[in-house]
């Protein structure tokens, strides 16, 4: 005979007895299911890890590693992550900008100014570091707005370092936007394209952790920073807890006043920088008008940029009336606070020409071959000049004319006599001391260009978008 076997079942055992069996059988699924998970999740060792702060009263920096779901896959303590190799964590150079670059659990501290480093060996002494994360190391008058950081390592069983209060698997940045951030040409050259070297390789998986920061200065250049980094910038400053990465670069790499040296690692250029600005701002020009091709009816546009109080033009109807003589089309600008109207203004330009000062650091946004004109001022100003735009200027898809004008082109000639030290030998008169030079050849003179003796250089340039 054959039976059901759910009647067997029902007929051996009372009601009591079944619920009990129901439960013994789905907390036997249970396990099996746990157990299935537990294999699954070990085997995810490719999916990207988030560390979770154990709680308890030891502030030690440890972490549970998680996986999908939350699900724990052990503890990472700082022994485990230790740096491996004998590099040190900074370069510190008396001359060149402090760079540190801090890998394994790194927990940074930002109203305390302490970066804490779990690199060195059981035993192992370790050097700690005090650095200024800003590119003008030999100024004193920079460092002054900077903010210095203390980089401490320690031994892996040392229980000194705070407990994290967040963690992230993306690489962080730490830099200062102090020192002479809000000079339009420090922006950039102290700043943006060091960024720019040190995270570009990144491409966009990057923390910005920003000391010294305004919040002008931030809305100023946001699609900037924005550009380089996928996620918001923390003002470091303000943070009260511990904010744990597995690396940390404290400073930026730099090689010179607006200048990327191509055959050093990680191999850019000053012109795939231009070419990422151009991007960032949407900027319509990659290339100048090119005369010589299907253009000759089309009139160049020939930007001369005004400034209003310090080295200013005093005869800007006479420049344009020679400009348009020669056939430009001429567009007259003073470049403001708004960067994207300004960096639109010179991408649709192929010419353009002002005095020294930092405004015509926009020239970054000029198409390429597009040519750059810089007037500069009576008074040796001549190596500050080419220091900060003539040797950038030639290392770039930019042809570059300069114009050095006249002591009659300067209206100091107007508050000095003639025998004045001022102007008949203005470098023994400054002696290379900087106020002194700027507060009379940068601060105290306009100029009055000599149309006549201008003209040739627009005539230059003309020629050069023949090329």
């Amino acid at each position: 005979m054959m039976y059901k076997h759910g009647n067997v079942f029902a007929r051996s055992f009372t009601r009591h007895d079944r619920k009990r069996f129901g439960y013994a059988a789905a907390l036997c699924c249970s396990v099996v299911l746990l157990c299935l998970l537990a294999a699954f999740f070990h085997n995810l060792e490719h999916l990207p890890l988030h560390l979770k702060v154990l709680a308890g009263e030891d502030d030690r920096l440890l972490a549970v590693v998680e996986g999908v779901g939350g699900v724990p896959r052990g503890i990472i303590t700082g022994k485990e992550r230790a740096t491996e190799g004998d590099e040190p964590l900074c370069r510190i150079t008396d001359s060149g900008p402090d760079f540190c670059d801090v890998r394994g659990q790194v927990g940074v501290r930002g109203n305390y100014s302490t970066v804490f480093s779990v690199s060195a060996r059981e035993g192992e002494e370790v050097e700690s570091f005090r650095v200024r994360p800003y590119t003008r190391k030999g100024n004193p008058e920079a460092m002054s707005n900077v903010r210095e950081w203390s980089i401490l390592p320690v031994a892996a069983d040392a229980g000194e370092i705070p407990r994290c209060t967040s963690f992230s698997g993306i690489p962080a940045v730490l830099f200062s936007a102090g020192g002479f951030a809000g000079n339009y040409f420090h922006d950039y050259a102290d700043i943006f394209v060091p960024l720019y070297l040190t995270v570009r390789s990144f491409k966009g998986e990057v923390l910005f952790l920003v000391s010294d920061m305004n919040p002008w200065w931030f809305r100023k250049f946001s699609r900037v920073l924005q550009s380089l980094s996928d996620y918001d910038i923390i003002d470091i400053d303000k943070e009260q807890g511990t904010h744990c990465f597995s690396r940390v670069i404290i400073g930026l790499q730099y090689h010179k006043e607006l200048v990327i040296d191509h055959s050093r690692p990680p191999h850019h250029s000053m012109n795939d920088f231009r070419a990422f600005l151009r991007n960032t701002y949407s900027l319509r020009r990659d290339h100048a008008i090119d005369l010589k091709d299907d253009n000759r009816g089309k009139r160049p546009r020939l930007l001369i940029v005004s400034r209003k109080r310090t080295r200013a033009f005093m005869n800007v109807a006479s420049i344009t009336g020679m400009a348009e003589d020669l056939g430009y089309e001429v567009v007259m600008a003073e470049l403001d606070y708004n960067v994207s109207r300004s960096a639109e203004i010179v991408n649709s330009c192929d010419v353009m020409m002002g005095v020294h000062g930092a405004g015509l650091t926009n020239f970054l946004f000029l198409p390429d071959h597009a040519v750059f004109i810089q007037v500069v001022p009576f008074g040796g100003v001549e190596p500050h000049a080419r220091l900060c735009f003539g040797d950038p200027a030639r290392q770039m898809e930019v042809q570059y004319l300069e114009y050095r004008i006249s002591v009659n082109e300067s209206t100091l000639i107007q508050q000095f006599r003639p025998d004045d030290v001022i102007l008949k030998d203005p470098v023994s008169y400054h002696k290379r001391d900087w106020n002194k030079f700027k507060s009379i050849y940068l601060d105290q003179q306009n100029v009055d260009l000599d149309v006549k003796r201008f003209r040739s250089t627009l005539v230059q340039a003309m020629n050069l978008l023949h090329m």
